[in-house]
């Protein structure tokens, strides 16, 4: 079961916030049970979440939120897209859920973001899980890569199937073919009358990638107070040494890493990526 309850963020942008599991039945009481808030990367959505916050519901509140720009959240055409926004977005999200002191559970972006909020607001955070989210700048080439990116896909997809076979195979960034990526993307696309769309716009994720790939946040992280994982995909984009690196930088950070998973690692290999952080929430969080 999963029920949709809007918040609204900063600026009064409507966020579209997903609640998963089935009501308690004598045993969970969602009144008592811990918070955790699930945030998706760049171009993501809750819903990427699902299989992950499924489990979770046994034992925790666990609830996904689109953030702007994305999945059902508003879509503000010209933003803001700043770390601010996202950061202020994510705290209101927790104050009207009534989830402080909520757990945080980031991929990508989202892992920034939850990271940024923990050190800017720790009366709100309990416990976080960084998910294949580097710490170092990316820099000025990278941000050209994705506009460049950008240009290759081959929009309108006629299909679906179109969509899971050129971001799961033929897509020219692959290494190797990943099926999982493929399913991933086709999450993130809507029918249109002349085919598949994505249902972000490229040009805001542009905008949104912007205003942290030039910088570096390691200062925000040595500001975590709270009990921290950092989880790896082997092939992902956050290499050994720094995550670890990362891991040192924390004050109560502690590491794993999930093999043959990319850098979507909930996605490709979802169970180990259980393994990987159940045992972490599961010390962290009262039972």
């Amino acid at each position: 079961m999963v029920r949709r309850i809007d918040v609204t963020g900063a600026d009064g942008v409507r966020l579209a916030a997903w609640e998963y599991g089935d009501p308690p039945k004598g045993g969970r009481d969602d009144a008592k049970a811990p918070g955790i808030l699930l945030l998706h990367g760049l171009m993501g959505r809750a819903a990427h979440w699902a299989g992950t916050a499924r489990w979770l519901s046994g034992r925790y509140r666990a609830i996904g939120l689109d953030q702007r720009g994305h999945g059902r959240s508003d879509k503000p055409a010209d933003g803001p897209y700043t770390r601010e926004a996202y950061v202020a977005d994510a705290a209101a999200a927790i104050e009207q859920l009534d989830l402080a002191p909520v757990t945080l559970i980031g991929h990508s972006m989202g892992a920034l973001t939850a990271w940024q909020l923990a050190a800017r607001r720790p009366d709100l955070v309990r416990a976080l899980v960084v998910c294949d989210m580097r710490a170092s700048a990316l820099g000025a080439q990278s941000q050209r890569e994705w506009e460049e990116w950008f240009r290759t896909w081959p929009l309108p997809f006629a299909t679906l199937r179109d969509v899971r076979r050129w971001f799961g195979e033929d897509d020219p960034t692959l290494e190797r073919p990943r099926p999982s990526r493929g399913e991933f993307y086709a999450e993130v696309m809507a029918e249109r009358a002349d085919g598949w769309r994505p249902v972000f716009s490229r040009r805001q994720m542009l905008m949104s990638r912007e205003t942290w790939v030039y910088d570096a946040h390691w200062e925000e992280l040595a500001l975590v107070q709270c009990p921290a994982l950092v989880v790896r995909g082997v092939d992902g984009e956050l290499g050994r040494a720094e995550a670890q690196e990362m891991v040192r930088v924390l004050p109560r950070g502690e590491y794993a890493e999930v093999p043959d998973a990319g850098h979507l690692v909930h996605y490709d290999r979802p169970d180990d990526w259980r393994a990987a952080i159940e045992p972490f929430l599961e010390a962290a969080l009262p039972a």
